[in-house]
């Protein structure tokens, strides 16, 4: 494939960011806040700045980390999809040896603010880069992959509790099980834009296996799963009103959401995939936030 000077233009930086789509840490980053947040309410104790500070430096790093795996790992599955051969590794525009370089660093910094947190974590790490490395070669073997992706992304919440101290209870368990159905539900949605490829070429999702009808009801049933472990989290926790106001806007989102597409209207899919769902995280944080302080 011969590749324009205009397409490498750009400085590698940016390139990389394309790449990792790093403006989409947006799904799981708030979550990640919420648990460190709800930690500090039931600990009546403040996680302090400079914790927050290395709970998002280790979310950039194991999300880069986790894209960086998956778009090597899917390069030559992606060159043959028309959706997705303009990325970066099948249009020419990276090359494999610099995105491992860039997974290196990924690794490296989550490594290093694992080491800045609670000792738990720095025994721990090794569990969602495992999983990371794991998830793409699922979509080649079963429909499973969505469930994985979504535990997987779970973690942050729960992740982010343990960082700042707290044991395991309830309502860290319950914050992984509302982000992991959250992100199941809409993965689900989101492997409906390569329905056609993914039979031609053989892969594995939900829709693929169940057909279009069944995603929508299994994308629904997991959301409202979702609401309902986030109200079960704010109640382990010891939560205020706020929350429940959250838990409440959440609702609402994701009803928006499944009401603006149907199996026989997928136009709005981008906008219920990228945009409500970055909503649903950033409306969140802003009533888990507003729930600590008051």
């Amino acid at each position: 494939m011969t590749v324009s000077k205009e397409r490498t233009r750009a400085p590698i930086i940016w390139r990389l960011v394309s790449l990792v789509k790093l403006e989409h840490t947006l799904f799981a980053l708030p979550f990640a806040y919420a648990g460190a947040l709800l930690a500090y309410r039931a600990a009546n104790a403040f996680p302090g700045w400079e914790g927050l500070l290395w709970i998002t430096l280790a979310m950039v790093g194991a999300r880069s980390l986790a894209m960086g795996f998956n778009r090597l790992i899917d390069r030559e599955i992606d060159a043959r999809n028309p959706r997705t051969v303009g990325r970066e590794l099948p249009s020419g525009r990276l090359t494999p040896q610099q995105v491992i370089v860039f997974c290196l660093a990924s690794l490296a910094l989550l490594v290093l603010a694992t080491f800045r947190l609670a000792p738990v974590v720095r025994y721990l790490w090794p569990i969602p880069v495992t999983a990371f490395v794991i998830y793409p070669y699922l979509k080649r073997a079963t429909w499973l992959c969505h469930f994985w992706l979504g535990a997987t992304i779970g973690l942050a919440p729960l992740a982010a509790w343990l960082a700042v101290g707290r044991s395991l209870s309830p309502a860290p368990l319950a914050l992984w099980i509302a982000v992991a159905c959250w992100v199941t539900g809409f993965d689900l949605l989101y492997g409906l834009f390569d329905l056609r490829v993914d039979r031609e070429q053989g892969l594995h999702s939900f829709a693929v296996r169940f057909g279009v009808p069944a995603t929508f009801r299994a994308a629904r049933a997991l959301h409202l799963v979702t609401v309902l472990a986030l109200a079960v989290a704010g109640i382990a926790g010891e939560a205020g009103i706020v929350w429940g106001l959250g838990v409440a806007a959440v609702a609402a989102l994701l009803l928006y959401e499944h009401l603006i597409v149907s199996p026989n209207d997928l136009r709005r899919l981008n906008a219920a995939f990228f945009t409500t769902n970055g909503v649903i995280a950033v409306v969140f944080f802003a009533f888990t936030l507003i729930d600590s302080l008051v």
